[in-house]
């Protein structure tokens, strides 16, 4: 018998093609084999059990799912499977009636381990559709994680990445999974998230399947497509100067560097430039000979200089490496049409959008062609293949309209096509029918050239490859070239004969049977099922045809068929099809897979008049990875192992213990217990039975076992139309006693959001102290910070071509000081009072660019009020003015202690003033300086406190805010349209919201107002006129408020996102600080302490096993809390720093065993003494009052 850990972590480690590994290999297959046939036989045994009870009459009806028994001992573990040589003799049909659960993450490892993606996605999906607690399976989460970025459905690989690090930070893959997390987010324009995984991952020292000059360069190209040129040009040459680079690595980097001397003014001049560009592209060939990118590349940069006949070399050698690039085609199209062969340039042109059909460039350069040469119907039929490629892309990302907006002619080429297809439009309209008289046509027409024999055979050897690329790895049939794109005027007739036949044909056979689903549609067809409520508009359309398709499939009986390249594309279309503008000089987003070395780069060119494709493919890819899709010919041999849409064909579960040996990531069944009864002494004795081998695992402070934190459901209750329009919650104030009544601050609580009016008049408020004028006298030269944003209405947001409405809001940090902002916001109003808001710049001053993630670029700004082409004004909302220096505001501070208790800055009835030290915006004042149309985008106030607003005047704002109950709506919102939630910019769409039966209250705060937003309310907010307004945070001290801030604490860490509260460190201040009567929030602290505590002993315990020694450090006056310098999660009591640093940064114990698995060099440090935690912890008991205490 020989034993073997069947793993999903060991993927990428054990390579099953190696000779050597080829008796693991084919136990694997026995062992797969053997599986297969025990769900066959329990699936036949459970088949003729329901047949014969059927023919029994019984008191009770059968339960579909009474056979599922979850195996609960199997949680918690990693499988280890006993494999035998032999075939495992046959088991008695008793024996056979049952299937043990596990045995479905089984077939799910060992498939992944043999690359059979799809069979490992079927495996993986059934056994979360039977396992109650699938999240406890960390094995589990991280094979799933892999198969979907395989797959590319990268919004899912994340999450079941991002649960695993959540659940169990030491995983042995967790490097692995940081690599892939930061490749994803690179993708989805999340870059500083994306940034810090690369960093933890280049500073693991496990064992990786990557190496640390190959993470340097993911970093490198982060940097590059963020356009910090300067420091991506460092960190490759900091690569290349490593004497163990590889030459493919190498290749990689001179591509990169050569293209970026190509494009990027700011790396000197043009001459010197295109030289370097030329060199270095020469360099990556030499490195690389076989890389059709770089001579594409290559190419590109002798057209550039005029060098026609060196660029035509290097793209007919691109074309002999990579003969499937679509934008090699499509420069080539370019040389030929500027040289005047226009059949030539045509035959070029068609060879590209056959090969890549969403080519907008290739069709709008096809368009160009045919209209000099007087083909206007050609013409047209093109520029309407153009526009509709552009427009097939329903999302447009934040990140993205960031990069449009950069770029000066982003909308041109769309806004220039719209205006041309209705010029051609009405020259058609007017134009005589085509005689045989009329003058000859210079080129064929384009469905005459669709068939031109060159296309033809490029057609045929393209698909050729893809066809033996696709069956060496999934055995899957290669799809067939449809017919050229319909003339709009004449559908009927657009389609050549033999096409016609062929479709004729075809929908002969449809109509003689109706296709089915494979398992693998059906496979497909549930996941969509169960992921209803994030899907976007093209896997919704997805979900629907499959459902239809299974519907008529049920009803004619027929026999599966196929699954289609484009329903795959479909379903991956979110994350598959992310481009950049034509005329962006940025490279697209690189993805790179470890297991290969091959890279295709892309590379932007200079305007020209004929538009090349310059969103050409930055990434390093894999075959595995580029062609993965979901295919009958992918699925199992054994189809039982499919999951079924219906549930007709469900196998046995056995109680009994299977025969499994477990790897534990988890305390087992007798683990101790701990709850908020056990005083101190009692959880440190528990803590001794834990184990000290591996590092502790349970940083949460919310329940054990429970599942990660997730965005809640809506709650069910269909509402009218007046419902989801409700009344805004308001008071108006009219003295003194009424602000500082009781039942102003119960009003304020029972609502998700209120608006207190007449506020400044009843308290007197001396609003004039926030005004521009004041600040300017006070501290004129005061930082703030500006987000330069386009001016719209303020339920309205436009994408950049004003064709559509998004939910990605553009808004681009830079930064400039009161005194600049007040002239630019006087300025602005006295242009308004003139009438014409492109005069009137007199004043205007410039401000300096932060180097921010968001900049437009590093040069300075004018801030004068400026235009878009596309006509958009632009405007400039200075904000987060920071308000905490007593010194420098001291009687604006003065004013707000006028306030009532439970809305000053400062009180004991406020958590966020026993925090202890200083969050800047949270427990200190901000002031935001606003011109009309200065917008705050959607979002939850930090860790979802409670939040106070004031406006100064002398305009209004407009308030729009959701309940939160319904944010988890609003996220699934946001995923849908491409934008991450917490890090995003986001304005939502009210439609949109209406249509998910979500409320929107909408208000006007006028100047004097102070609007209360209750914990975790949703809310974004715009300008109606030149307005002041001033902010803070609260944190009322009920369980409903501390419940939604820990909540919110934890889903931070899963998102990987820095709670600015610190939560653990609140808490233990506020058990030092405050009696509690409220049970409930009682309850909530004591569990943090408890879970805190627990934590702090354990982790002891573990770093003392280790033989380091524990200093205590203690901590300073109003000392800030510590953060890990790698992960950003707080860092509480007991800190890890590097010993030969000189800079000390706090790590946690996860970071410091990637730094260093032995804790060698690493110091323990020690912020309070047990004695003290302890006595505290004892200390916090239930006050009792005579009455009893509130829940709020």
């Amino acid at each position: 018998m020989k034993h073997l850990l069947f793993f999903s972590r060991y993927y990428g480690f054990l390579d099953l093609s190696d000779p050597k590994h080829s008796e693991i290999r084919e136990l694997i297959q026995q062992t797969i084999t053997a599986l297969q046939d025990e769900i066959a036989s329990s699936h036949s045994a459970y088949i003729s059990k329901q047949r014969d009870t059927k023919t029994i009459k019984t008191e009770f009806p059968i339960s579909n799912e009474e056979h599922i028994k979850e195996n609960s001992c199997c949680e918690n573990k990693d499988l280890k499977l006993a494999v035998s040589n032999d075939r495992p003799p046959k088991k008695s049909n008793q024996d056979m009636e049952e299937v043990d659960v596990n045995t479905y993450c089984k077939l799910g490892h060992l498939h992944l381990l043999t690359h059979e993606y799809s069979e490992a996605l079927s495996a993986y999906q059934k056994y979360m559709q039977f396992c109650g607690k699938y999240w406890d399976n960390y094995s589990f989460l991280y094979g799933i994680g892999i198969v979907y970025y395989q797959f590319r459905c990268f919004k899912w690989s994340i999450k079941a990445f991002q649960e695993l690090l959540y659940l169990n930070p030491y995983f042995p893959c967790a490097n692995e999974i940081h690599l892939r997390l930061g490749l994803m987010l690179k993708v989805n324009g999340e870059f500083k998230t994306a940034l810090k995984h690369l960093q933890i991952a280049l500073v693991d020292t496990s064992p990786s399947t990557f190496s640390d000059l190959q993470v340097k360069f993911q970093i490198a190209h982060l940097y590059e497509v963020q356009n910090k040129h300067k420091a991506a040009k460092e960190s490759y040459e900091f690569i290349l100067n490593h004497k163990n680079v590889s030459s493919d690595l190498k290749a990689d980097i001179y591509r990169q560097l050569g293209w970026m001397y190509h494009c990027v003014e700011c790396l000197g001049e043009k001459k010197e430039r295109e030289s370097n560009a030329l060199h270095f592209l020469q360099k990556s060939i030499e490195a690389d000979p076989n890389c059709g990118q770089s001579l594409y590349l290559l190419g590109r940069c002798y057209a550039g200089v005029n060098k026609v006949h060196d660029a035509f070399l290097a793209y007919r050698n691109s074309v002999e490496k990579s003969e499937g690039n679509a934008d090699t085609w499509c420069s080539i199209g370019v040389l030929y049409q500027q040289q005047n062969q226009p059949t030539d340039a045509l035959q070029a042109y068609i060879c590209a959008v056959q090969l890549d059909k969403e080519h907008k460039s290739a069709w709008t350069n096809l368009g160009i062609l045919y209209e000099s040469c007087g083909q206007l119907r050609d013409a047209y039929a093109c520029y309407l293949n153009a526009i509709k490629r552009i427009s097939n892309k329903k999302v447009i990302t934040a990140q993205e309209s960031k990069i449009l907006y950069s770029k000066s002619g982003s909308n041109g080429l769309t806004k220039g096509l719209a205006q041309r297809v209705k010029f051609l439009e009405s020259q058609l309209n007017l134009a005589p029918l085509p005689s045989i008289t009329s003058k000859r046509r210079q080129l064929c027409s384009i469905e005459e050239a669709w068939n031109l024999p060159i296309s033809l055979e490029i057609n045929s050897r393209q698909q050729q490859q893809t066809a033996q690329m696709q069956q060496r790895q999934f055995g899957k049939s290669p799809s067939t070239q449809g017919p050229p794109p319909p003339y709009p005027h004449a559908q009927n007739n657009s389609i050549p004969a033999k096409r016609a036949k062929e479709d004729e044909e075809i929908a002969g056979k449809g109509q003689t049977k109706t296709p089915g689903l494979t398992p693998q549609q059906i496979n497909t067809l549930q996941f969509l099922q169960q992921n209803k409520n994030i899907l976007n508009e093209q896997q919704e359309q997805l979900l629907q045809q499959l459902t239809q398709q299974h519907r008529q499939a049920l009803k004619n009986n027929t026999s599966p068929s196929e699954i289609t390249n484009e329903g795959v594309q479909q379903l991956n279309s979110d994350t598959t099809n992310i481009k950049e503008d034509n005329d962006s000089k940025d490279l697209e987003r690189l993805i790179f897979t470890p297991d290969q070395n091959h890279s295709s780069l892309g590379a932007t060119d200079q305007k020209q008049n004929i538009h090349c494709q310059k969103d050409i493919s930055a990434k390093l890819t894999d075959d595995i990875q580029t062609n993965a899709s979901l295919d009958e010919n992918c699925v199992s041999r054994n189809e039982l192992i499919k999951i079924e849409g219906h549930g007709d064909t469900q196998c046995n579960f056995k109680e009994q213990r299977p025969k499994i040996e477990y790897d534990s990531n988890e305390f087992d069944a007798t683990s101790p217990t701990f709850n908020i009864q056990m005083d101190s002494k009692q959880l440190f004795t528990a803590v001794k039975l834990l184990p000290v081998d591996e590092p502790p695992i349970g940083s949460t402070v919310l329940q054990r076992n429970a599942p990660p934190p997730a965005p809640p459901d809506c709650p069910p209750q269909r509402l009218t139309r007046e419902q989801l329009l409700p009344p805004t919650p308001s008071v108006h104030l009219e003295n003194k006693k009424n602000a500082f009544s009781p039942q102003l601050q119960e009003f304020c609580l029972k609502h998700p959001i209120a608006v207190v009016r007449g506020l400044a008049g009843a308290l007197k408020l001396d609003l004039g102290l926030f005004s521009t004028k004041t600040l300017v006298e006070a501290n004129p030269d005061h930082s703030v910070e500006v987000r330069t944003q386009v001016n719209q209405s303020p339920d309205e947001n436009w994408d950049l071509s004003q064709a559509k409405r998004v939910w990605a809001c553009i808004s681009h940090r830079s930064h400039t000081t009161i005194a600049k902002y007040a002239q630019y916001q006087a300025s602005s109003f006295q242009d308004s009072l003139k009438d014409d808001g492109d005069k009137g710049s007199a004043g205007s001053q410039v401000m300096s660019d932060s180097d921010s993630k968001d900049s437009v670029s590093n040069s300075n700004i004018n801030l004068k009020r400026k235009k878009q082409k596309n006509g958009s004004k632009m405007l400039r909302f200075g904000t987060n003015v920071d308000l905490s220096d007593e010194r420098k505001w001291k009687p604006q501070l003065s004013e707000l202690q006028k306030l009532p208790a439970f809305a000053r800055v400062i009180s004991a009835a406020n958590m966020l003033s026993h925090v202890g030290h200083v969050i800047l915006g949270m427990n200190t004042v901000q002031l935001y300086m606003k011109v009309p149309g200065s917008r705050t985008p959607g979002h939850q106030e930090n860790n979802n406190f409670c939040s106070i607003n004031i406006n100064i005047g002398p305009g209004d704002c407009e308030w729009f805010a959701v309940p939160d109950a319904y944010w988890g709506g609003i996220h699934n919102l946001c995923e849908k349209n491409s934008i991450s939630y917490l890090h995003g910019s986001w304005w939502p769409v009210l439609e949109d919201l209406y249509k998910e039966n979500i409320p929107v209250y909408r208000f006007i705060q006028k100047p004097g107002d102070l609007v209360w937003v209750n914990a975790g309310c949703v809310h974004w907010v715009q300008s109606v006129g030149w307005c002041n307004n001033i902010a803070w945070n609260v944190g009322p001290l009920t369980a409903r408020q501390y419940s939604l801030a820990i909540e919110r604490y934890e889903w931070n860490k899963l998102q990987s996102f820095k709670s600015i509260v610190p939560m653990v460190h609140l808490s233990w201040n506020l058990a030092r600080n405050i009696k509690v009567s409220d049970v409930k929030l009682f309850e909530l602290i004591k569990q943090c302490l408890c879970q805190s505590l627990k934590n702090v002993y354990h982790l002891q315990e573990y770093v003392k096993s280790k033989g380091v020694q524990i200093r205590f450090n203690g901590r300073g006056k109003n000392e800030a809390s510590h953060y890990c310098g790698q992960c950003e999660e707080e860092v509480f009591n007991v800190l890890f720093i590097r010993e030969q640093e000189k800079r000390h940064v706090v790590h946690c114990l996860p970071c410091a065993l990637k730094l260093s698995p032995s804790l060698q060099g690493i110091v323990c440090l020690e912020e309070y003494r047990l004695s003290e935690l302890q006595h505290v912890y004892d200390s916090f008991t239930l006050y009792r009052t005579q009455g009893l205490g509130q829940t709020q």
